[in-house]
């Protein structure tokens, strides 16, 4: 996988940079601006490189426009919306259904775009979608600084520093469970917490000593305070931990565990890498990104990866 600082002399160049601004948006305005903030590096580049950049991504919908992202990232960026200019944002690629179907005439026209590509959509390339791995296709590609951050980082998980502490929660149980039998064999801990330890005790695990669930009901709503106690003395014992996933029933309001635990991983002073749409949402509330050795972009994608230590758009990057 090349580097962007591979890409030589791209002055007057136009640069498809495939990004992943589909943030959440409330009447409007931007939730949540980690993901957008995390690709400027990568733009800043090409800017001093001299290229021509075009913007591509999509929204939280389908149907969304990306006009509000456009709004908010006009006052960091001197871009246009839709507009050519030397830093333009294109219209949602979903919008086209040709983008998730992975079509190749879509592909090639959005090629047509540009002389070089970039990879800067670490969340989305867990998918096969036209500007995930088709434009790669037709033009020379190269990963952007923070999808290289988080294949560096999140590859650290398979051969970790021990003890290796795993907390797994939220549900998706087809993506999740794959990832509990995959590291039951590099993890010392694991714990499965959130809707997902219903699944996960249907697994019959509970005789494994690596396997940690809530204390008491798995089915309350929220974690104890003797779980939460269990989590202060693993954390304290491990050099390493991972953490995806909200704990309890999140989605329905019960989030005082969830935000007990972020806050304990944060002073705990361990290389912590979190990740999940859920999780980055909790971090940001409490204002502690800062405190946590790495915090991924991805949700889906962070897992697909941890899974099957490559993702398709890594693999499309790849192909020479």
């Amino acid at each position: 996988m090349k580097s962007i600082k591979e890409i030589g002399d791209v002055k007057g160049k136009r640069v498809l940079v495939r990004l992943d601004w589909s943030v959440p948006t409330q009447d409007g305005k931007v939730v949540s601006d980690y993901q957008i903030k995390k690709s400027f590096p990568t733009i800043e580049y090409l800017q001093k490189a001299g290229a021509k950049i075009i913007l591509l991504s999509h929204a939280e919908k389908d149907e969304d426009s990306l006009l509000p992202i456009f709004k908010y990232v006009k006052n960091f960026l001197p871009l246009t919306f839709i507009e050519p200019s030397d830093l333009v944002l294109l219209e949602n690629l979903r919008r086209d259904k040709r983008e998730k179907e992975n079509s190749e005439e879509f592909s090639r026209k959005l090629a047509d775009l540009g002389d070089v590509f970039i990879n800067e959509a670490f969340p989305v390339s867990h998918r096969k979608h036209a500007s995930v791995v088709g434009i790669p296709k037709f033009l020379p590609s190269f990963a952007g600084f923070q999808f290289l951050e988080e294949v560096k980082n999140l590859s650290t998980a398979f051969h970790p520093e021990h003890p290796f502490f795993f907390i797994l929660g939220g549900a998706k149980p087809e993506t999740k469970l794959p990832l509990i039998e995959k590291f039951m064999g590099i993890a010392d801990y694991i714990f499965i917490g959130g809707t997902l330890a219903k699944s996960a005790k249907e697994m019959d695990l509970t005789g494994d000593s690596k396997i940690i669930f809530p204390v008491g009901d798995i089915a309350a709503p929220d974690i104890n305070k003797d779980t939460l106690n269990l989590f202060e003395e693993k954390i304290s014992q491990s050099k390493f931990i991972i953490w995806n996933g909200p704990l309890g029933d999140y989605e329905k309001g019960f989030k005082g565990g969830t935000l007990s635990l972020a806050k304990i991983l944060a002073d705990s002073g361990k290389r912590v890498i979190v990740g999940g749409g859920d999780t980055l949402t909790i971090i940001e509330e409490l204002d502690i990104l800062d405190k946590f050795s790495f915090v991924s972009t991805g949700g889906g994608a962070m897992l697909d990866f941890l899974a099957k230590g490559t993702l398709p758009g890594i693999e499309a990057l790849n192909t020479e």
